[in-house]
């Protein structure tokens, strides 16, 4: 894996399951580097799913959708958390050749024997992964870049993928499940831990779209824009 002279050259949406009722997606992403370099964000939810999760309607989990683009998990070369979940951190187990970058301050707080993260951890807390812990905004490759956005829970972040056709796209996963939710103001939900970060955070976020002039925000969960968005197998460019 190489950033020499590279930028990003596709993004795949990859639904990977549909909660019930309201269909919210639970999507991956795919980022594919103009020198050949993979880089997926998320891994989606575990399966068979943990005891007393609420049954979404599932599809293809991620490596399967993954393969119908004649990838492998081990030709994964970055796996970018957002946040350690159970819908977003459920695979990790399949990615052992890929540096799995998440937050530091997150990495710290979901090993705490915190309950929110123990459906998932048997996926994610592995000998076998490879973890690159960063703080802050962080500039991964060239035209990607992780944005510290705590709120929903502390150390969560957020993806920027600088396209060269479509241009600035801001995945905001769970920072902003929809876009009712990108607002001031707003009151925290039932997963969120801290309403005055997720406030600062949202706050953050409509800058960097002003600032960066973002052509696409695409929200964490939200039924009605996902309808409306490309998906496997078509892309960004």
């Amino acid at each position: 894996m190489s950033s020499h002279s590279t930028h990003p050259q596709r993004l795949y949406l990859i639904e990977v399951a549909t909660l019930l009722p309201d269909h919210a997606p639970i999507p991956c992403y795919l980022v594919q580097m103009s020198d050949g370099t993979n880089v997926l964000i998320d891994s989606g939810l575990p399966v068979p799913l943990p005891p007393g999760h609420n049954k979404p309607v599932l599809g293809k989990d991620v490596v399967e959708q993954l393969a119908t683009l004649g990838l492998h998990p081990d030709d994964i070369h970055m796996l970018i958390t957002t946040h350690f979940d159970v819908d977003h951190a459920g695979k990790h187990y399949a990615f052992t050749k890929a540096e799995i970058v998440v937050q530091r301050s997150h990495y710290a707080h979901s090993r705490t024997n915190h309950p929110r993260f123990a459906d998932a951890r048997p996926q994610w807390d592995l000998p076998t992964l490879h973890y690159r812990l960063v703080d802050g905004d962080t500039q991964l490759l060239p035209g990607l870049e992780v944005i510290e956005t705590s709120g929903h829970t502390i150390g969560h972040q957020a993806v920027l993928v600088r396209l060269p056709e479509t241009g600035a796209v801001l995945l905001a996963a769970d920072a902003v499940p929809s876009k009712n939710s990108f607002t001031l103001g707003r009151k925290a939900g039932g997963f969120d831990e801290d309403e005055e970060a997720l406030n600062a955070s949202t706050q953050k976020l409509l800058d960097l779209v002003e600032r960066e002039r973002v052509s696409l925000v695409v929200f964490g969960h939200d039924a009605e824009q996902w309808q409306t968005l490309k998906k496997l197998p078509e892309f960004y460019s």
